[in-house]
């Protein structure tokens, strides 16, 4: 684990080297910052902040209700699931872990959501057990860290292109929050194509 850390800063900085190399062609005067300096921009960029906190209210085991709709012409299918979110490397990722049902089949997915101290931005990834691609989505959250508000572009099959996504995580309280996810059309209208609606646990409850 050690050589690895380490490898990944060796990556990092000399990335940052190449970022901050003169461009020969435009002739850029631009100072390279000494290893120590990059060192430290690491350091800073790495560290879990106010932003990280904001995932922590997230974790614990849920009991999960799934409404899914794929168009008005059809009956909301219902389903029930389970997702257990954990903090992971140092309070930096929240990465959760559901199964449930789609269809009347076996359904498994997993998320990890981390803030970019870079970019400045929320970042979640999606992955399950009935496709092969991944979701990428990016945003934000609202100053009190109640609502977070995410957008994705996905290579949907069934639309022949680009399908745009908004996806809403909302905090209702304590022991319950909720996910939607709409599909954004052409024209700017949206359909909530999805909603999940989380409790904890019961006997995660009787621990607190």
């Amino acid at each position: 684990m050690r050589n690895v850390i380490i490898a990944g800063f060796v990556v990092v900085l000399v990335s940052t080297s190449l970022l901050f190399a003169p461009d020969k062609k435009e002739g850029a005067d631009q100072k390279k910052p000494s290893k120590e300096e990059m060192m430290a921009m690491m350091m800073k960029l790495g560290t879990p902040g106010a932003e990280h906190e904001k995932l922590k209210q997230f974790e614990g085991t849920w009991d999960a209700d799934v409404t899914i709709q794929m168009d008005a012409s059809e009956q909301p299918m219902n389903s029930k699931g389970k997702m257990i979110n954990k903090m992971i490397l140092g309070g930096r990722y929240l990465q959760g872990d559901f199964k449930g049902e789609f269809m009347g089949m076996p359904f498994e997915g997993m998320s990890m959501t981390g803030y970019d101290n870079n970019k400045k931005q929320y970042q979640m990834g999606w992955i399950d057990s009935m496709s092969t691609m991944m979701v990428m989505s990016s945003g934000s959250a609202d100053s009190a860290g109640k609502v977070f508000t995410f957008t994705a572009t996905v290579d949907c099959p069934f639309a022949g292109g680009p399908q745009k996504m908004r996806q809403v995580l909302t905090v209702v309280d304590n022991d319950h929050h909720t996910f939607e996810s709409y599909d954004i059309y052409p024209d700017g209208k949206e359909w909530k194509g999805m909603t999940i609606k989380y409790t904890r646990a019961k006997n995660e409850n009787a621990a607190r």
